[in-house]
């Protein structure tokens, strides 16, 4: 009663700390405006990088691309050493003059261990001694990448060998070296992990047998491509006892019997891709030793059967991804895909191309392989609506369905509607049937899906048409263009062939222009 409450006055604001970051001179030349601070023109201009280790700015440098990495480099003498000791990645233009560039430019960049040089068919690339040179000033050399390098020999590669001893992962494609390039690499390279070989061009009829070397137990992918002889490449690849993966296409010869010896001293193979071979049920009889097989690409192999499916379907229940492409001989159906439902239960993908098979097979695939995620078929005659039906309602694990060029409609996409409960994706392409109506009512039925429809509609005929006549109309613009587009055309030549190649171009040109002035004259007329 009568007390009065006391306001005690608020306590003055307090003054901001200086940062222990700042150095006391920064922090004197800084003015309080209220609760503001205001930095001098030099608290502004500073470099807060200084005070940054070289390896954290390395770590930085890691994060950014190959453009951003080069701006960074601009910024000031220290960012560019330190971005030059620290990138790992560089890929060269392979000419000839890189030689001369390489000291300097090797100088900066120390510290590569993943390389790339790459020539333009068009141009000297670079020899023996730039090879040799460059070797010798990335000892750290991990990966390495040469293309159309066409004046490297047996001698290059050698050196390269003897100097990147620590060499894991080979590439090499349209150069002019033989089988002995690759040999002196596999002695010399026992770290070697990973080898591919595409258009070797200097593998004669009589190329010599190319043994593992000193990589007999690194070696784990090799993958052969475009080659006249691959088979001298045979003794490679049986006597890398911890093979995994093996990729073959394009090559000549058949490859019936080195299967067969491959299959019986490297039976740890996990995926095995054949692509345009030469090779019948009686490889894939080979190739079903490996009980350890998970992936398999049978693309464009004509003399495979369902016998040869089935036979590898029946011995490698491992079987997790099948990709056939039939070539449309229908040797490769219903049976075949039976027995890999029967004996693969841990399919996860299968992609049909050229293929026709129907419910009965497909039915068994949605039954017993309950793992099946991604399903794509692609030109089948007779994947319909019925087909598409029987997935809808049997296979509940499917993530990823593609469809291309089957004579499914609209009814079909309504079976997805209900059926297949984790399907996220759905791509159809191609198919006369589904309309985009079909494929908007598919969306709007499931609102988590994504459905990709590529529509198929009348060709559209722009900048001309074809009169009753049969005569190009509007051609005015377009003949004449097209014919000096053809004249002038670079055409990748070599210089046995550039001849040839201008005689056509030549023709090519004069042909059309004659269609063109015939073409004027008879809309004169």
């Amino acid at each position: 009663m009568g007390q009065t409450i006391s306001r005690s006055a608020p306590p003055p604001p307090r003054r901001p700390k200086p940062s222990p970051y700042v150095s006391p001179s920064t922090t004197a030349a800084t003015t309080a405006v209220g609760p503001m601070i205001v930095s001098s023109d030099a608290e502004l201009g500073r470099d807060h990088t200084v005070d940054l280790p070289d390896e954290c700015l390395a770590l930085v440098f890691h994060s950014l691309g190959s453009g951003d990495r080069k701006k960074c480099s601009l910024v000031c003498r220290r960012w560019f050493a330190i971005e030059g000791q620290s990138r790992q990645r560089l890929s060269l233009d392979a000419r000839a003059a890189l030689l001369d560039a390489a000291p300097a430019l090797f100088s900066r960049f120390d510290a590569v261990s993943k390389l790339a040089l790459k020539c333009d068919r068009r141009s000297d690339s670079i020899g023996d001694e730039a090879l040799a040179l460059i070797s010798l000033r990335c000892p750290n050399l991990t990966r390495l990448k040469i293309r159309a390098c066409r004046a490297l020999t047996e001698t290059g590669m050698a050196a390269l060998a003897a100097n990147c001893p620590s060499l894991r992962k080979l590439s090499c494609g349209s150069c002019a070296f033989g089988s002995k390039g690759i040999d002196a690499v596999l002695k010399g390279c026992p770290l070697l992990e990973e080898l591919s070989i595409k258009r070797l061009r200097g593998l004669a009829d009589a190329a010599d047998p190319v043994g593992p070397g000193a990589a007999a137990s690194s070696l784990r992918t090799i993958c052969l491509k475009e080659l006249y002889n691959g088979q001298c490449f045979g003794p490679l690849i049986a006597g890398c006892r911890n093979l995994k993966t093996l990729k073959l296409f394009r090559c000549s010869g058949d490859w019936d019997l080195l299967l067969d010896d491959i299959a019986a001293q490297v039976s740890g193979i996990v995926e095995i891709h054949l692509e345009k071979l030469q090779v019948s049920d009686r490889g894939l009889f080979s190739i079903s030793a490996c009980a350890d097989l998970e992936v398999l690409h049978l693309v464009k192999t004509p003399e495979c059967t369902d016998a040869g499916l089935a036979w590898v379907a029946e011995k490698c229940r491992l079987l997790r991804k099948i990709h056939i492409d039939g070539w449309k001989t229908n040797r490769i159906g219903d049976e075949g895909l039976m027995a890999v439902a029967r004996r693969c239960p841990n399919l996860q993908e299968l992609v049909l191309i050229g293929v026709n098979p129907t419910a009965r097979s497909l039915g068994m695939i949605a039954s017993n392989c309950r793992n099946l995620e991604r399903l794509a078929l692609c030109s089948s005659e007779t994947f319909g609506d019925q087909e598409i039906t029987c997935i809808a309602a049997k296979c509940m694990a499917l993530k990823k369905l593609c469809i291309k060029s089957c004579p499914v409609s609209d009814h079909g996409m309504e079976a997805l509607a209900e059926g297949c409960p984790n399907l996220i994706k759905v791509k159809v392409k191609k198919c006369k049937g589904v309309t985009t109506e079909g494929a908007d009512w598919l969306r709007a039925s499931r609102g988590t899906l994504a459905v990709n429809l590529d529509p198929v509609g009348p060709v559209e005929q722009q900048e001309g048409s074809i009169s009753d006549s049969g005569m190009l109309e509007n051609g005015a613009d377009v003949v004449p263009g097209l014919a000096e587009q053809i004249a002038a055309m670079d055409l990748p030549s070599s210089n046995s062939g550039r001849s040839m190649l201008s005689k056509v171009r030549s023709f090519m040109a004069s042909t059309l222009r004659k269609w063109y002035h015939g073409s004027s004259n008879c809309h004169h007329t």
